[in-house]
Protein backbone atom coordinates (compact mmCIF):
# COMPACT_ATOMS: atom_id res chain seq x y z
CA UNK A 1 0.00 0.00 0.00
CA UNK A 2 1.34 3.43 -0.94
CA UNK A 3 1.00 5.89 1.96
CA UNK A 4 -0.91 9.13 1.53
CA UNK A 5 1.22 11.88 0.09
CA UNK A 6 2.04 14.94 2.17
CA UNK A 7 2.69 18.03 0.08
CA UNK A 8 4.66 20.73 1.81
CA UNK A 9 4.72 24.46 1.10
CA UNK A 10 6.72 25.93 3.98
CA UNK A 11 10.52 26.21 4.15
CA UNK A 12 11.20 22.82 5.69
CA UNK A 13 14.48 22.78 7.61
CA UNK A 14 14.48 19.48 9.54
CA UNK A 15 12.33 16.39 10.02
CA UNK A 16 12.14 13.58 12.60
CA UNK A 17 9.82 10.64 13.21
CA UNK A 18 8.45 8.81 16.25
CA UNK A 19 5.25 7.65 17.93
CA UNK A 20 4.45 10.79 19.92
CA UNK A 21 0.98 9.79 21.14
CA UNK A 22 1.79 6.11 21.87
CA UNK A 23 -0.93 4.76 19.59
CA UNK A 24 1.34 2.36 17.72
CA UNK A 25 1.49 4.50 14.55
CA UNK A 26 4.51 6.47 13.39
CA UNK A 27 4.15 10.27 13.48
CA UNK A 28 6.21 12.98 11.75
CA UNK A 29 7.50 16.31 13.10
CA UNK A 30 8.81 19.04 10.80
CA UNK A 31 10.66 22.27 11.58
CA UNK A 32 9.02 25.06 9.59
CA UNK A 33 11.86 27.59 9.38
CA UNK A 34 9.91 30.32 7.60
CA UNK A 35 6.66 29.89 9.58
CA UNK A 36 8.19 29.84 13.10
CA UNK A 37 6.53 26.62 14.16
CA UNK A 38 6.82 22.87 14.16
CA UNK A 39 4.21 20.79 12.39
CA UNK A 40 3.21 17.30 13.50
CA UNK A 41 1.44 14.76 11.33
CA UNK A 42 -0.10 12.08 13.55
CA UNK A 43 -0.17 8.67 11.89
CA UNK A 44 -3.08 6.26 11.89
CA UNK A 45 -4.37 3.22 9.99
CA UNK A 46 -1.43 1.87 7.97
CA UNK A 47 0.37 4.96 6.77
CA UNK A 48 -2.41 7.54 6.78
CA UNK A 49 -1.67 10.90 8.37
CA UNK A 50 -3.80 13.58 9.98
CA UNK A 51 -3.54 17.14 8.78
CA UNK A 52 -0.61 19.04 10.21
CA UNK A 53 -0.98 20.23 13.82
CA UNK A 54 1.33 23.20 14.38
CA UNK A 55 2.93 24.46 17.56
CA UNK A 56 4.53 27.91 17.66
CA UNK A 57 8.23 28.13 18.43
CA UNK A 58 7.99 31.87 19.10
CA UNK A 59 7.95 34.96 16.89
CA UNK A 60 10.88 35.09 14.44
CA UNK A 61 12.46 32.03 16.09
CA UNK A 62 13.38 30.26 12.83
CA UNK A 63 13.39 26.61 14.04
CA UNK A 64 16.51 25.03 12.57
CA UNK A 65 16.47 21.42 13.76
CA UNK A 66 14.16 18.94 15.51
CA UNK A 67 15.30 15.90 17.50
CA UNK A 68 13.18 13.23 19.19
CA UNK A 69 13.89 11.42 22.47
CA UNK A 70 12.35 10.62 25.87
CA UNK A 71 13.84 13.29 28.11
CA UNK A 72 11.87 12.62 31.31
CA UNK A 73 11.79 8.80 31.32
CA UNK A 74 8.00 8.59 31.15
CA UNK A 75 8.05 6.24 28.14
CA UNK A 76 6.70 9.00 25.91
CA UNK A 77 8.68 10.67 23.16
CA UNK A 78 9.42 14.37 23.50
CA UNK A 79 10.67 16.84 20.90
CA UNK A 80 13.55 19.27 21.13
CA UNK A 81 13.52 22.27 18.77
CA UNK A 82 16.61 24.37 18.02
CA UNK A 83 15.70 28.01 17.30
CA UNK A 84 18.40 29.74 15.27
CA UNK A 85 17.26 33.35 15.58
CA UNK A 86 16.12 33.47 19.22
CA UNK A 87 19.17 31.63 20.58
CA UNK A 88 17.33 28.92 22.48
CA UNK A 89 16.04 25.39 22.42
CA UNK A 90 12.48 24.38 23.24
CA UNK A 91 11.44 20.98 24.58
CA UNK A 92 7.86 19.81 24.01
CA UNK A 93 6.48 17.13 26.36
CA UNK A 94 3.40 14.89 26.52
CA UNK A 95 1.78 14.85 23.09
CA UNK A 96 -1.81 13.86 22.44
CA UNK A 97 -3.83 14.51 19.31
CA UNK A 98 -6.05 17.51 19.95
CA UNK A 99 -4.12 18.84 22.95
CA UNK A 100 -1.20 21.19 23.48
CA UNK A 101 2.05 19.79 24.88
CA UNK A 102 3.82 21.12 27.92
CA UNK A 103 7.00 22.98 27.05
CA UNK A 104 10.13 24.53 28.49
CA UNK A 105 12.70 26.83 26.95
CA UNK A 106 16.45 26.78 27.56
CA UNK A 107 18.43 29.85 26.52
CA UNK A 108 21.78 29.50 24.75
CA UNK A 109 22.70 33.11 25.51
CA UNK A 110 24.30 34.85 22.55
CA UNK A 111 24.79 31.59 20.62
CA UNK A 112 22.78 30.70 17.53
CA UNK A 113 21.96 26.99 17.63
CA UNK A 114 22.74 25.19 14.35
CA UNK A 115 23.03 21.56 15.45
CA UNK A 116 21.69 19.43 18.30
CA UNK A 117 22.60 15.89 19.32
CA UNK A 118 21.04 13.89 22.17
CA UNK A 119 23.09 11.28 24.00
CA UNK A 120 24.04 10.02 27.49
CA UNK A 121 27.48 11.45 28.19
CA UNK A 122 27.56 10.49 31.90
CA UNK A 123 26.23 6.94 31.61
CA UNK A 124 23.53 7.79 34.17
CA UNK A 125 20.48 7.03 31.97
CA UNK A 126 19.74 10.77 31.74
CA UNK A 127 19.56 12.30 28.29
CA UNK A 128 22.12 15.04 27.69
CA UNK A 129 22.11 17.61 24.89
CA UNK A 130 25.13 18.64 22.83
CA UNK A 131 24.75 21.91 20.92
CA UNK A 132 26.86 23.50 18.18
CA UNK A 133 26.88 27.26 18.76
CA UNK A 134 27.36 29.47 15.72
CA UNK A 135 29.04 32.79 16.35
CA UNK A 136 30.45 32.16 19.85
CA UNK A 137 33.19 29.67 18.95
CA UNK A 138 31.85 27.00 21.28
CA UNK A 139 29.73 23.95 21.79
CA UNK A 140 27.46 23.49 24.80
CA UNK A 141 26.65 20.37 26.78
CA UNK A 142 23.44 20.46 28.85
CA UNK A 143 23.26 17.56 31.28
CA UNK A 144 19.86 16.00 31.82
CA UNK A 145 18.87 14.32 35.08
CA UNK A 146 15.77 12.55 33.79
CA UNK A 147 14.27 12.34 37.30
CA UNK A 148 12.42 15.67 37.62
CA UNK A 149 15.26 17.45 39.43
CA UNK A 150 16.97 20.34 37.69
CA UNK A 151 19.24 23.34 38.24
CA UNK A 152 18.65 25.47 35.19
CA UNK A 153 17.43 29.04 35.00
CA UNK A 154 14.49 29.04 32.59
CA UNK A 155 13.90 31.92 30.19
CA UNK A 156 10.37 32.21 28.91
CA UNK A 157 8.56 34.50 26.50
CA UNK A 158 5.14 35.85 27.39
CA UNK A 159 3.32 33.84 24.77
CA UNK A 160 5.00 30.56 25.69
CA UNK A 161 3.46 28.01 28.04
CA UNK A 162 5.65 26.78 30.90
CA UNK A 163 4.26 23.95 33.01
CA UNK A 164 6.32 23.88 36.19
CA UNK A 165 4.58 20.72 37.36
CA UNK A 166 6.70 18.66 35.00
CA UNK A 167 10.20 19.69 36.09
CA UNK A 168 11.60 17.89 33.05
CA UNK A 169 14.73 19.83 32.32
CA UNK A 170 18.49 19.93 32.26
CA UNK A 171 21.41 20.93 34.41
CA UNK A 172 23.65 23.94 34.02
CA UNK A 173 25.32 24.23 30.64
CA UNK A 174 28.91 23.19 30.18
CA UNK A 175 30.54 25.27 27.50
CA UNK A 176 33.55 23.99 25.61
CA UNK A 177 35.72 26.39 23.68
CA UNK A 178 36.26 25.61 20.01
CA UNK A 179 38.87 28.34 19.58
CA UNK A 180 39.08 31.92 18.44
CA UNK A 181 37.08 32.71 15.30
CA UNK A 182 36.12 29.05 14.92
CA UNK A 183 32.45 29.62 13.95
CA UNK A 184 31.40 26.01 14.48
CA UNK A 185 28.73 25.00 11.97
CA UNK A 186 28.00 21.30 12.57
CA UNK A 187 28.61 18.54 15.07
CA UNK A 188 28.71 14.74 15.17
CA UNK A 189 28.85 12.28 18.07
CA UNK A 190 30.40 8.80 18.18
CA UNK A 191 32.88 6.60 20.02
CA UNK A 192 36.17 7.72 18.49
CA UNK A 193 38.57 5.87 20.82
CA UNK A 194 36.77 2.54 21.38
CA UNK A 195 36.21 3.03 25.12
CA UNK A 196 32.40 2.72 24.91
CA UNK A 197 32.12 6.42 25.84
CA UNK A 198 30.77 8.94 23.37
CA UNK A 199 33.01 11.64 21.95
CA UNK A 200 32.34 14.79 19.91
CA UNK A 201 33.65 16.04 16.57
CA UNK A 202 32.92 19.53 15.23
CA UNK A 203 33.44 21.41 11.96
CA UNK A 204 35.07 24.78 12.71
CA UNK A 205 34.30 26.87 9.66
CA UNK A 206 36.03 30.04 10.82
CA UNK A 207 39.50 28.65 11.57
CA UNK A 208 39.47 25.83 9.00
CA UNK A 209 39.78 22.91 11.37
CA UNK A 210 38.13 19.80 12.76
CA UNK A 211 37.84 19.68 16.54
CA UNK A 212 37.66 16.48 18.62
CA UNK A 213 36.53 16.30 22.27
CA UNK A 214 36.97 12.89 23.94
CA UNK A 215 34.43 11.91 26.58
CA UNK A 216 35.50 10.86 30.08
CA UNK A 217 32.30 9.05 31.01
CA UNK A 218 31.31 11.43 33.82
CA UNK A 219 29.97 14.19 31.61
CA UNK A 220 33.34 15.88 31.27
CA UNK A 221 35.32 16.00 28.06
CA UNK A 222 38.92 16.68 27.19
CA UNK A 223 40.02 19.96 25.70
CA UNK A 224 39.70 20.20 21.95
CA UNK A 225 42.26 18.53 19.71
CA UNK A 226 42.26 20.17 16.30
CA UNK A 227 43.14 18.91 12.85
CA UNK A 228 43.90 21.62 10.31
CA UNK A 229 42.27 21.54 6.90
CA UNK A 230 44.68 24.14 5.48
CA UNK A 231 42.66 26.27 3.03
CA UNK A 232 39.34 24.42 3.38
CA UNK A 233 36.28 25.83 5.15
CA UNK A 234 34.55 22.80 6.77
CA UNK A 235 30.78 22.99 6.63
CA UNK A 236 29.19 19.65 7.49
CA UNK A 237 30.69 16.73 9.42
CA UNK A 238 29.89 13.04 9.82
CA UNK A 239 31.29 9.96 11.59
CA UNK A 240 31.36 6.44 10.10
CA UNK A 241 33.65 3.48 9.41
CA UNK A 242 34.61 4.08 5.78
CA UNK A 243 37.39 1.47 5.44
CA UNK A 244 35.76 -1.36 7.44
CA UNK A 245 38.58 -1.16 9.99
CA UNK A 246 36.18 -1.30 12.96
CA UNK A 247 37.30 2.21 13.90
CA UNK A 248 35.35 5.41 13.45
CA UNK A 249 36.53 7.83 10.75
CA UNK A 250 35.49 11.42 10.03
CA UNK A 251 34.20 12.95 6.80
CA UNK A 252 33.77 16.67 6.25
CA UNK A 253 32.51 18.76 3.36
CA UNK A 254 34.39 21.92 2.48
CA UNK A 255 33.00 25.19 1.20
CA UNK A 256 35.35 26.97 -1.18
CA UNK A 257 38.03 24.31 -1.75
CA UNK A 258 36.43 21.95 -4.31
CA UNK A 259 36.91 18.78 -2.26
CA UNK A 260 35.79 16.73 0.71
CA UNK A 261 38.13 15.42 3.40
CA UNK A 262 38.37 12.02 5.09
CA UNK A 263 40.26 11.55 8.36
CA UNK A 264 40.82 7.84 9.05
CA UNK A 265 40.69 6.95 12.74
CA UNK A 266 43.35 5.00 14.63
CA UNK A 267 40.85 3.82 17.24
CA UNK A 268 42.48 5.78 20.09
CA UNK A 269 40.84 9.14 19.44
CA UNK A 270 43.50 10.36 17.05
CA UNK A 271 43.35 10.50 13.28
CA UNK A 272 45.58 10.16 10.25
CA UNK A 273 46.41 13.10 8.05
CA UNK A 274 43.61 14.44 5.91
CA UNK A 275 42.90 12.73 2.58
CA UNK A 276 41.03 14.91 0.12
CA UNK A 277 38.74 13.81 -2.70
CA UNK A 278 37.98 16.20 -5.51
CA UNK A 279 34.46 17.37 -6.25
CA UNK A 280 35.70 18.92 -9.50
CA UNK A 281 35.02 22.62 -9.70
CA UNK A 282 32.46 22.54 -6.91
CA UNK A 283 32.70 23.25 -3.21
CA UNK A 284 30.27 21.45 -0.95
CA UNK A 285 28.03 22.39 1.96
CA UNK A 286 26.31 19.15 3.01
CA UNK A 287 26.37 15.40 2.48
CA UNK A 288 24.77 12.08 3.36
CA UNK A 289 26.43 8.75 4.16
CA UNK A 290 24.83 5.51 2.98
CA UNK A 291 25.36 2.37 0.89
CA UNK A 292 23.91 3.38 -2.46
CA UNK A 293 24.91 0.36 -4.53
CA UNK A 294 24.48 -2.50 -2.03
CA UNK A 295 28.17 -3.50 -1.97
CA UNK A 296 28.44 -3.21 1.83
CA UNK A 297 30.62 -0.10 1.43
CA UNK A 298 29.61 3.36 2.51
CA UNK A 299 29.08 5.95 -0.22
CA UNK A 300 28.70 9.74 -0.12
CA UNK A 301 26.02 11.99 -1.59
CA UNK A 302 27.36 15.55 -1.76
CA UNK A 303 25.57 18.84 -2.38
CA UNK A 304 27.72 21.55 -4.01
CA UNK A 305 26.75 25.17 -3.54
CA UNK A 306 28.80 27.21 -5.98
CA UNK A 307 27.85 25.24 -9.10
CA UNK A 308 24.64 23.74 -7.64
CA UNK A 309 25.50 20.22 -8.67
CA UNK A 310 25.11 16.94 -6.84
CA UNK A 311 28.02 14.50 -6.62
CA UNK A 312 27.70 10.77 -5.92
CA UNK A 313 30.94 9.26 -4.59
CA UNK A 314 30.88 5.46 -4.40
CA UNK A 315 33.14 3.99 -1.72
CA UNK A 316 35.83 1.33 -2.15
CA UNK A 317 37.86 0.59 1.00
CA UNK A 318 38.72 4.08 2.25
CA UNK A 319 38.74 5.47 -1.27
CA UNK A 320 35.97 7.08 -3.31
CA UNK A 321 37.07 6.50 -6.91
CA UNK A 322 33.68 6.74 -8.65
CA UNK A 323 32.05 10.14 -8.91
CA UNK A 324 28.89 11.20 -10.73
CA UNK A 325 27.97 14.86 -11.17
CA UNK A 326 24.66 16.35 -12.24
CA UNK A 327 24.83 19.73 -14.04
CA UNK A 328 22.44 22.66 -13.92
CA UNK A 329 22.06 25.61 -16.29
CA UNK A 330 24.32 28.64 -16.71
CA UNK A 331 25.05 30.59 -13.50
CA UNK A 332 22.65 28.87 -11.12
CA UNK A 333 21.39 31.36 -8.57
CA UNK A 334 18.90 29.65 -6.24
CA UNK A 335 17.80 26.10 -5.46
CA UNK A 336 14.82 24.44 -3.77
CA UNK A 337 13.87 20.81 -3.16
CA UNK A 338 10.37 19.43 -3.42
CA UNK A 339 8.47 16.46 -4.83
CA UNK A 340 7.48 17.63 -8.30
CA UNK A 341 6.23 14.33 -9.76
CA UNK A 342 4.28 12.88 -6.83
CA UNK A 343 6.48 9.81 -6.30
CA UNK A 344 7.34 10.67 -2.66
CA UNK A 345 10.97 11.25 -3.69
CA UNK A 346 12.76 14.58 -3.40
CA UNK A 347 13.50 16.44 -6.63
CA UNK A 348 15.48 19.64 -7.22
CA UNK A 349 14.69 22.93 -8.95
CA UNK A 350 17.41 25.47 -9.78
CA UNK A 351 17.10 28.94 -11.29
CA UNK A 352 19.76 29.68 -13.93
CA UNK A 353 20.48 33.41 -14.06
CA UNK A 354 22.28 33.53 -17.42
CA UNK A 355 20.28 30.92 -19.36
CA UNK A 356 16.82 32.24 -18.41
CA UNK A 357 15.57 28.84 -17.31
CA UNK A 358 14.71 26.76 -14.29
CA UNK A 359 16.24 23.27 -14.23
CA UNK A 360 14.34 20.31 -12.77
CA UNK A 361 16.27 17.21 -11.67
CA UNK A 362 13.95 14.35 -10.75
CA UNK A 363 15.16 11.98 -8.06
CA UNK A 364 15.12 8.19 -8.29
CA UNK A 365 15.08 7.64 -4.55
CA UNK A 366 18.46 5.87 -4.49
CA UNK A 367 20.60 8.99 -4.34
CA UNK A 368 20.75 9.46 -8.09
CA UNK A 369 18.91 11.97 -10.25
CA UNK A 370 17.76 12.17 -13.84
CA UNK A 371 19.37 14.66 -16.19
CA UNK A 372 18.03 18.17 -15.88
CA UNK A 373 15.04 19.34 -17.86
CA UNK A 374 14.88 23.09 -18.47
CA UNK A 375 11.78 25.28 -18.53
CA UNK A 376 11.74 28.83 -19.87
CA UNK A 377 11.39 31.75 -17.44
CA UNK A 378 11.76 35.49 -17.90
CA UNK A 379 15.09 37.27 -18.18
CA UNK A 380 17.64 36.57 -15.44
CA UNK A 381 15.63 34.44 -12.98
CA UNK A 382 17.08 35.20 -9.56
CA UNK A 383 15.04 33.41 -6.88
CA UNK A 384 12.43 30.70 -6.63
CA UNK A 385 9.66 29.53 -4.31
CA UNK A 386 7.21 26.65 -4.54
CA UNK A 387 3.63 25.94 -3.52
CA UNK A 388 0.38 24.45 -4.78
CA UNK A 389 -1.12 27.52 -6.45
CA UNK A 390 -4.09 25.81 -8.16
CA UNK A 391 -5.11 23.28 -5.47
CA UNK A 392 -4.45 20.19 -7.60
CA UNK A 393 -2.03 18.68 -5.04
CA UNK A 394 0.87 19.19 -7.46
CA UNK A 395 3.75 21.52 -6.64
CA UNK A 396 4.03 24.70 -8.74
CA UNK A 397 6.88 27.21 -9.07
CA UNK A 398 7.19 31.00 -8.77
CA UNK A 399 10.31 32.81 -10.02
CA UNK A 400 11.49 36.44 -9.90
CA UNK A 401 12.89 37.67 -13.23
CA UNK A 402 15.57 40.17 -12.28
CA UNK A 403 16.00 41.98 -15.61
CA UNK A 404 12.50 42.22 -17.09
CA UNK A 405 10.64 43.23 -13.91
CA UNK A 406 8.28 40.26 -13.73
CA UNK A 407 7.53 37.08 -11.87
CA UNK A 408 6.85 33.80 -13.67
CA UNK A 409 4.35 31.19 -12.49
CA UNK A 410 4.94 27.65 -13.78
CA UNK A 411 2.08 25.30 -12.93
CA UNK A 412 3.17 21.73 -12.41
CA UNK A 413 1.95 18.48 -13.94
CA UNK A 414 2.07 15.19 -12.05
CA UNK A 415 4.96 13.89 -14.17
CA UNK A 416 7.37 16.62 -13.05
CA UNK A 417 6.94 18.85 -16.09
CA UNK A 418 5.50 22.36 -16.11
CA UNK A 419 3.13 24.43 -18.19
CA UNK A 420 4.27 27.50 -20.11
CA UNK A 421 4.97 30.37 -17.76
CA UNK A 422 2.39 32.95 -16.77
CA UNK A 423 3.94 36.39 -16.35
CA UNK A 424 2.97 39.15 -13.91
CA UNK A 425 4.55 42.61 -13.80
CA UNK A 426 6.33 43.69 -10.63
CA UNK A 427 8.18 46.83 -9.69
CA UNK A 428 11.69 47.55 -10.94
CA UNK A 429 14.29 44.81 -10.42
CA UNK A 430 12.48 42.15 -8.37
CA UNK A 431 14.86 40.32 -6.08
CA UNK A 432 13.33 37.85 -3.65
CA UNK A 433 9.89 36.46 -3.05
CA UNK A 434 7.93 34.60 -0.41
CA UNK A 435 4.81 32.43 -0.60
CA UNK A 436 2.11 32.26 2.07
CA UNK A 437 -1.57 33.02 2.67
CA UNK A 438 -1.45 36.76 3.41
CA UNK A 439 -5.23 37.43 3.35
CA UNK A 440 -6.48 34.37 5.27
CA UNK A 441 -8.57 32.91 2.43
CA UNK A 442 -6.71 29.56 2.42
CA UNK A 443 -5.11 30.35 -0.96
CA UNK A 444 -1.40 30.94 -1.44
CA UNK A 445 -0.26 34.48 -2.22
CA UNK A 446 3.11 35.95 -3.26
CA UNK A 447 5.14 38.86 -1.90
CA UNK A 448 8.08 40.34 -3.88
CA UNK A 449 10.78 42.92 -3.06
CA UNK A 450 11.43 45.44 -5.88
CA UNK A 451 15.00 46.66 -5.46
CA UNK A 452 15.12 49.69 -7.76
CA UNK A 453 11.60 50.99 -7.11
CA UNK A 454 12.00 50.61 -3.32
CA UNK A 455 8.66 48.84 -2.95
CA UNK A 456 7.07 45.54 -2.02
CA UNK A 457 4.42 43.97 -4.29
CA UNK A 458 1.70 41.63 -3.03
CA UNK A 459 -0.06 39.25 -5.44
CA UNK A 460 -3.19 37.50 -4.13
CA UNK A 461 -3.84 33.98 -5.35
CA UNK A 462 -7.23 32.92 -6.70
CA UNK A 463 -6.74 29.22 -6.00
CA UNK A 464 -6.82 28.30 -9.71
CA UNK A 465 -3.20 29.21 -10.45
CA UNK A 466 -3.78 32.84 -11.37
CA UNK A 467 -2.87 35.92 -9.35
CA UNK A 468 -4.07 39.50 -9.05
CA UNK A 469 -1.65 42.30 -8.23
CA UNK A 470 -3.32 43.47 -5.06
CA UNK A 471 -1.14 46.38 -3.98
CA UNK A 472 2.34 47.88 -3.91
CA UNK A 473 3.73 49.24 -0.65
CA UNK A 474 6.69 51.57 -0.04
CA UNK A 475 9.67 50.07 1.72
CA UNK A 476 13.05 51.57 2.52
CA UNK A 477 15.69 52.30 -0.11
CA UNK A 478 16.52 49.25 -2.26
CA UNK A 479 14.65 46.44 -0.44
CA UNK A 480 16.47 43.13 -0.76
CA UNK A 481 15.56 40.17 1.44
CA UNK A 482 12.17 39.59 3.01
CA UNK A 483 10.43 37.35 5.49
CA UNK A 484 7.10 37.19 7.25
CA UNK A 485 5.71 36.36 10.66
CA UNK A 486 3.26 37.32 13.39
CA UNK A 487 5.11 40.21 15.02
CA UNK A 488 2.24 41.90 16.88
CA UNK A 489 0.10 38.88 17.84
CA UNK A 490 -3.01 39.90 15.90
CA UNK A 491 -3.14 36.73 13.76
CA UNK A 492 -2.35 38.75 10.62
CA UNK A 493 0.87 37.96 8.79
CA UNK A 494 3.34 40.84 8.77
CA UNK A 495 6.19 41.41 6.32
CA UNK A 496 9.73 42.44 7.21
CA UNK A 497 12.20 43.67 4.60
CA UNK A 498 15.92 44.46 4.59
CA UNK A 499 16.70 47.79 2.90
CA UNK A 500 20.16 47.80 1.36
CA UNK A 501 20.16 51.47 0.36
CA UNK A 502 19.50 53.15 3.70
CA UNK A 503 20.70 50.52 6.17
CA UNK A 504 17.33 49.74 7.70
CA UNK A 505 14.85 46.95 8.23
CA UNK A 506 11.19 47.75 7.51
CA UNK A 507 8.21 46.02 9.10
CA UNK A 508 4.86 46.19 7.28
CA UNK A 509 2.12 45.13 9.68
CA UNK A 510 -0.72 43.11 8.19
CA UNK A 511 -4.19 44.66 8.42
CA UNK A 512 -6.16 41.71 7.05
CA UNK A 513 -7.41 41.05 3.55
CA UNK A 514 -3.87 41.16 2.19
CA UNK A 515 -3.45 44.83 3.14
CA UNK A 516 -0.46 46.22 5.02
CA UNK A 517 0.22 49.38 6.97
CA UNK A 518 2.96 51.94 6.46
CA UNK A 519 6.45 50.56 7.03
CA UNK A 520 8.12 51.01 10.39
CA UNK A 521 11.89 51.34 9.91
CA UNK A 522 14.69 50.21 12.22
CA UNK A 523 18.31 51.23 11.66
CA UNK A 524 20.92 48.52 11.08
CA UNK A 525 23.98 50.82 10.72
CA UNK A 526 25.25 48.57 7.92
CA UNK A 527 24.28 47.18 4.52
CA UNK A 528 21.60 44.59 5.31
CA UNK A 529 20.99 41.79 2.80
CA UNK A 530 19.37 38.86 4.59
CA UNK A 531 18.40 38.48 8.19
CA UNK A 532 16.89 36.45 10.95
CA UNK A 533 14.73 38.19 13.51
CA UNK A 534 15.20 37.61 17.18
Amino acid sequence: MIPNEIEYTYSLRSVAIGDFDNDGWVDIVIANYAADNVGIYFGYDRGNMTSSVTYSTGPASRPYMVVVSDFNNDDRLDIIVANFCTNNIIILFEFQTGSSPSRIELSTGSSRVVWVHVTDLKNDSGKDIVIANYGTQSISVIFGYGNGIFQVQLHTQRDMILSLSWLDTFGTQKQLSTGSNSNTLSIAVGDLNNDAILDIAVANYGNKSIGVFLGKGDGNLTSQTTYSLDTAFPYSIGIADFNKGNRMDIAVTNNGSNNIDILLGYGNGSFANVTSYSTGSSSSISFAICDLNRDDRLDLVIVNNDTNTIDILLGYDEFFPIQTKYPTGNRPSYVVASDFNRDIVADIAVTNLHSNTVSILLGYGNGSFASKVDFITGTAPLSIAVGDFNNDRIVDIAVTNHHDNTISILLGFSNGTFAKQQIYATGNTPYYLAVNDFNNDNQLDICVTNFDSSTVSVFLGSGNGSFAKHATYPAGVHPFGLAYGYFNKDNQLDIVVTNFGNNTVSVLFGLGGGDFGKPVAYSTRAYPLFFCCG
